[in-house]
């Protein structure tokens, strides 16, 4: 026996027969994709009224309405927002500093923040011009040793340096050492006996070599403060504060072969090797060459007592003019 068919391939009730054109809305179902067949004798739902479809196209109108207006609501509080804002800030003019809120506000810095001391900035003002100043000589062997050291000072970023005469006199060979660590021999160029002082010309320096800043003694007095830089005992860069204790002091040397005049006196602890160092003020500029200590024993300790050479005296070395 011949089975039914479970799905009908019969054409749709109202489809034109062969050779005669369709009516549109066949030609819109023909051309839809066909979907699963409905079972042979289920209902067929029935097509929406005409009224229904008025209803849904209204409905769909209205909301397509109310979305642009909530756009545009929103969009015109955003606008307002802004030119509210803006307004605002315009409207709010910057206050005049009074000197009440500049006191306040370096009072909050002196409170919260460690600044460094007047001593170590001068040093840090004075450290990049300091150097080393070895005295060489040969040993018994043949080789290289220190025979002598002192200290220096940068006055010209040419590589020219100014020491003591007794650091370098007899010296065969004179090494620098630069702040950076590099090394250079030097040669004695000018000397100046009568105040103790040499000037070395380095024959290699650094590419960033940066000279000290000379400044008159005119305006010093007694109780300035003062700080000492070298190398005591080849210990160093050592720095040491003190104060001017007096100027134009004279000072003959332990074996009175040589008196110096015209010294200032300070109390700045120096020691052997710091001699031909700088001694500089507060704001790190050289007011002159650190020379002797007095020792009244053998012991050649400093007690207390140091002298140096005005700068001025120690520029004439060099040729360069007067302040």
């Amino acid at each position: 026996m011949k089975r039914p068919s479970l799905y009908s391939s019969s054409r749709r009730p109202g489809a034109p027969s062969s050779g005669q054109p369709a009516p549109p809305l066949a030609q819109a179902r023909a051309a839809m994709p066909e979907g699963p067949a409905v079972a042979s004798g289920a209902p067929k739902p029935a097509p929406p009224s005409a009224s229904r479809l008025r209803r849904w196209r209204a409905q769909l109108k209205r909301l397509d309405w109310t979305d642009h207006r909530l756009l545009w609501a929103v969009i015109a509080l955003m606008a307002l927002s802004m030119a509210l804002t803006q307004g605002l800030m315009l409207s709010q003019q910057p206050r005049a500093l009074t000197q009440k809120d500049i006191d306040a506000a370096v009072l909050n810095t002196l409170e919260t923040q460690v600044l460094p001391s007047a001593a170590s900035r001068a040093y840090e003002a004075i450290r990049p011009s300091v150097v080393r100043v070895m005295g060489m000589g040969l040993d018994k062997e043949g080789k290289e040793e220190q025979r002598s050291v002192g200290t220096g000072v940068v006055i010209v970023d040419k590589g020219i340096i100014l020491t003591n005469l007794h650091v370098v006199q007899g010296a065969p060979t004179i090494r620098i050492e630069f702040a950076d660590g590099m090394e250079s021999t030097a040669s004695v160029i000018s000397v100046q006996p009568e105040n103790d002082l040499a000037v070395l010309q380095a024959h290699k320096i650094p590419d960033d070599m940066i000279a000290a800043t000379m400044r008159s003694t005119k305006d010093l007095a007694p109780g300035d403060q003062v700080l000492a830089v070298g190398f005591p005992f080849g210990i160093g860069p050592s720095a040491s504060a003190g104060v001017i204790s007096g100027l134009r002091r004279s000072f003959r040397s332990p074996e009175g072969k040589q008196e110096m005049t015209n010294l200032i006196q300070f109390d700045a602890a120096a020691n052997p090797g710091n001699s031909g160092g700088p001694l500089v003020t507060m704001d790190g500029q050289v007011v002159g060459i650190v020379t002797a200590i007095y020792n009244p024993s053998s012991q050649r300790t400093f007690i207390g007592i140091g002298f140096a050479v005005p700068i001025e005296n120690a520029a004439s070395a060099v040729g360069l003019p007067p302040f």
